[in-house]
């Protein structure tokens, strides 16, 4: 199965991850400062369910790339690569937006919290991306089942999120400000979120599995 030294990789590049402002955070930062926290809490339960839905399509999906169609592995492989180079560039080219501004939102029941919340996660073409493009760097066909490596790393890439999400509910309008009138900081974490992502699209464009 997955080895600690892996697994631990895998948590610090999906921490990176879910803390590079996106539609999810922006939308639960919005909501939670608009709605309270509450309303954020139910947000984010359907942005996991979000996820659980992508992990599962891929972990099915990745296990028949690996052991009955190779070479469609090899075109997601350069597709995903490119995609973590443009995703970089994005978020340091000139005159990027910040995503740090919450929008206005109108308050809206539970039940429709939650699927705005799921459609939020699961309409990100950018998620499914990253998981056909992050996954297979961190599975080993050689160490077991590779539908239980992808299943163990989509449970920590769960875990990961939901804590850093639920933190972000909880302190949203702080978050906000502290981002907002710090714009060295938010620099400075645009060009670490470029460096990772170009370290991971380097190693999945050199990876001979």
């Amino acid at each position: 199965m997955v080895s600690g030294g892996t697994l631990i990789a895998f948590a610090l590049v999906s921490l990176g991850m879910v803390c590079s402002p996106g539609p999810n955070m922006i939308y639960l930062i919005s909501r939670s400062i608009t709605q309270g926290r509450t309303a954020g809490f139910i947000s984010l339960l359907g942005v996991i369910l979000g996820f659980i839905v992508y992990i599962c399509a891929t972990m099915l999906g990745l296990s028949a790339i690996f052991l009955t169609v190779p070479y469609v592995y090899e075109a997601i492989k350069w597709a995903g690569a490119a995609y973590l180079l443009w995703l970089a560039w994005n978020a340091i080219k000139p005159g990027a937006a910040s995503l740090w501004t919450p929008r206005e939102l109108t308050a809206e029941p539970a039940k429709k919290l939650f699927l705005m919340g799921f459609m939020t996660n699961l309409l990100n073409p950018k998620i499914a991306v990253l998981y056909v493009s992050l996954l297979p760097q961190f599975v080993d066909p050689d160490r077991g089942s590779v539908l239980g490596q992808s299943a163990i790393l989509g449970l920590t890439q769960i875990v990961v999120s939901f804590t850093v999400n639920l933190i972000i509910v909880l302190v949203a309008s702080r978050v906000a400000a502290w981002f907002t009138t710090r714009p060295t900081w938010l620099k400075v974490q645009r060009w670490l979120m470029a460096g990772v992502l170009t370290g991971l699209a380097a190693r999945l464009a050199f990876d001979r599995r």
